[in-house]
């Protein structure tokens, strides 16, 4: 890279520093709405817990709480692991947004090896950070599909219960 094209143009140089910005930023609002699903996923176990505190109505009943408590660790599970990936591409967009500026002071001291080096480290670590959103997301993904799942069950239970309770009454 051309250092006088650094100093004509602020956008290269703002380019290298807003990209990993604007990521850390996307990052940070993924990583609070991820927290936000853990806590809620804990509301919701322990609502199980304290449902399987009374006695089951069936076997089917007890059976069917079983399935939902499974899901719904597997969802924790995966959403600790999101919010894992999410916070590992926070770390590297942060530090590749510091590489980057690095990078751009020390073209105006020395140009050749020394830029290249923290040109590739500043894409490197960038790629680390895409790959931990892009894994954080696919856990996000199938987190929600769990939920999908207990909705759907929840949803055809209130179905059943009600339809047998309408030939009840007939």
């Amino acid at each position: 890279m051309d250092t006088t094209t650094i100093t004509q143009s602020p956008f290269v140089a703002l380019t290298f520093v807003a990209a990993p910005a604007l990521l850390t930023n996307a990052s940070s609002v993924l990583a609070l709405s991820t927290i936000n699903r853990m806590l809620r996923t804990h509301d919701r176990m322990h609502e199980m817990f304290a449902k399987s505190q009374s006695p089951a109505e069936s076997e089917s009943d007890a059976n069917r709480m079983i399935a939902q408590v499974n899901r719904i660790e597997r969802q924790a599970t995966l959403l600790l692991r999101a919010l894992h990936a999410i916070y590992t591409a926070l770390a590297a967009f942060a530090c590749a947004t510091l590489v980057t500026l690095l990078g751009a002071a020390l073209s105006s001291f020395e140009s050749g090896v020394g830029e290249r080096l923290f040109a590739a480290i500043g894409i490197v670590i960038g790629f680390i950070g895409v790959g931990g959103l892009v894994f954080g997301c696919v856990n996000l993904f199938q987190a929600t599909r769990l939920s999908l799942v207990n909705i759907r069950d929840e949803a055809a239970v209130i179905r059943t219960r009600r339809s047998t309770s309408e030939l009840h009454k007939q």
